[in-house]
């Protein structure tokens, strides 16, 4: 059986409860004068407090409606709000899922105690109202020129599309429907952010981020609610996948870790990481894409610029498990360093520095996403998800370069690009943008504001991406204030 993740369906949610607007892993704890405690639930253990803030909590405190009440539509100034049907399932994070099944664990609040009988009935709230989007948004993308087929990665609903390579939505089209996907409780799926197609098998590789740690593999025909041909267990927060065809290696990033992660190809289950690139020197700094050159023998990671120093592995500690376990860090070591690309020799091990490190103004790098070398060329492209841009480096760029051509402007139809894709059979570059419900295709030099030849739309033209899979947020009812991460 799947983990407790598989309880319920789920995919990013806003949960408004009369005036304090919950998404997973962060919680204001109003009955108690901690404030606000952040708690990271693992689905498949025990959670962990990883910080706390103190607040004040001074002055009177409104009492809350029942849900539903008119009085609680008003708090919020809005009106009453029909409930949903009987019969919709409302999806939930897993992330949510844990939190409460660890509060459900706890021992019942004692009869004299007015304050724990006061947060289990805040607990048991139903949501007032929910925002959610109900439309795939594309996370990740790979093309398949032996089938002519393109893979596009689902973040929202947690799924992986299969679409005709030549699919392009019409303008009066609602969105274009994919060939087949792979979807439901026993896939594993959840925020699924990568994807790579063996170029001999067809199989699809599909990384999980954050809640599922676990890599799957399928066989190119899956479809529906299957379960993966194998899979792999990964760290928490497991983002970028290259894959060494020739080492047969799978190289993995993992943002909370903070490491570069390299398993067999055929690894499966619980199989321990062959090495590890981890450690101050590294620079690593909340790692995202990857993306090997076959030519120089390199290999680029993308950093957002988020990062704690390791570390040591206590007596009888297996170091490899260390580095690609939760709680690897030191507490308190965080810092921000500006974003960058860093590029390691491919028999870096280790705490090894980079060879060289892509950084600095001139670079336009704001939260580098996903990465793709075309090695023949000499070119690295990076999703620029921040800056909405796609970047085209030199391979051998170093330091405060320049961009040798950027994609960028309303005519390209780039929105938080994450992911992308160079499909050099048919000289073309893809993008999968997490901000507007498309995959957009261009010639693969295009620059400057250059409109796309194709795109694949996942919903109406026009509709909203709240871009809720993966964000934490909370309502801070003291201050009457929205915080969210940036």
């Amino acid at each position: 059986m799947k983990s407790s993740s598989s309880l319920l369906w789920k995919v990013g949610v806003i949960l408004i409860l009369g005036g304090l607007v919950v998404l997973p892993a962060l919680f204001s704890n109003l009955g108690s004068n901690l404030g606000i405690q952040r708690v990271e639930a693992r689905i498949d253990g025990a959670s962990r407090l990883i910080s706390v803030t103190p607040l004040s909590m001074e002055g009177e405190m409104c009492e809350y409606p029942p849900p539903g009440h008119a009085s609680a539509a008003a708090a919020l100034g809005t009106p009453p709000v029909a409930r949903a049907p009987a019969d919709e399932a409302i999806p939930i994070n897993p992330v949510t899922v844990a939190l409460a099944l660890q509060q459900q664990g706890a021992s019942a609040p004692r009869a004299a105690d007015p304050d724990a009988a006061r947060k289990a009935a805040v607990a048991a709230r139903k949501p007032v109202r929910t925002i959610r989007d109900r439309y795939p948004q594309f996370s990740a993308v790979a093309v398949d020129p032996v089938n002519d087929e393109v893979v596009l990665q689902d973040e929202n609903l947690f799924q992986v599309m299969v679409f005709g390579r030549t699919t392009n939505t019409p303008r009066a089209a609602a969105m274009s429907e994919p060939t087949r996907s792979i979807r439901g409780p026993n896939t594993y799926l959840e925020l699924n952010c990568a994807v790579y197609i063996d170029p001999k098998t067809g199989n699809i590789y599909s990384l999980n981020n954050d809640t599922e740690r676990h890599m799957t593999v399928w066989d190119r025909q899956a479809r529906g609610d299957a379960s993966p041909t194998w899979k792999l267990r990964t760290p928490m927060g497991s983002f970028g996948l290259a894959v060494d065809e020739e080492a047969e290696e799978l190289l993995i990033t993992a943002q909370h870790e903070q490491v570069v992660a390299a398993y067999s190809k055929t690894a499966r289950d619980d199989d321990p990481p062959k090495w590890v690139l981890w450690g101050d020197k590294t620079l690593i700094a909340d790692p995202h894409g990857i993306a090997i050159d076959t030519k120089l023998n390199v290999f680029f990671v993308a950093n957002f610029g988020s990062t704690s120093s390791p570390r040591a592995a206590r007596p009888g500690e297996n170091p490899l498990l260390v580095a690609v376990g939760r709680g690897n860090m030191i507490p308190g070591s965080g810092r921000f360093v500006p974003p960058s690309i860093t590029v390691y020799d491919k028999k870096a091990r280790g705490d090894t520095a980079p060879i060289r490190v892509i950084t600095g103004p001139n670079t336009q790098l704001n939260w580098p996403a996903g990465l793709f070398v075309d090695s023949e060329r000499g070119e690295l492209y990076v999703a620029n998800d921040g800056g909405n841009s796609i970047l085209v480096f030199s391979t051998e760029a170093n330091g405060n370069a320049a961009p040798v051509r950027v994609l960028k402007g309303p005519r390209t139809k780039l929105s938080y690009p994450s992911n992308i894709f160079v499909d050099l059979k048919n000289d073309e570059l893809w993008v999968a943008n997490f901000g507007n419900h498309r995959a957009t295709v261009y010639r693969r030099t295009a620059a400057g504001d250059t409109a796309p030849i194709r795109e694949i739309r996942s919903a109406p033209d026009g509709t909203p991406a709240p871009t809720l899979a993966n964000v934490r947020i909370t309502y801070d009812t003291t201050r009457d204030q929205i915080l969210a991460p940036n």
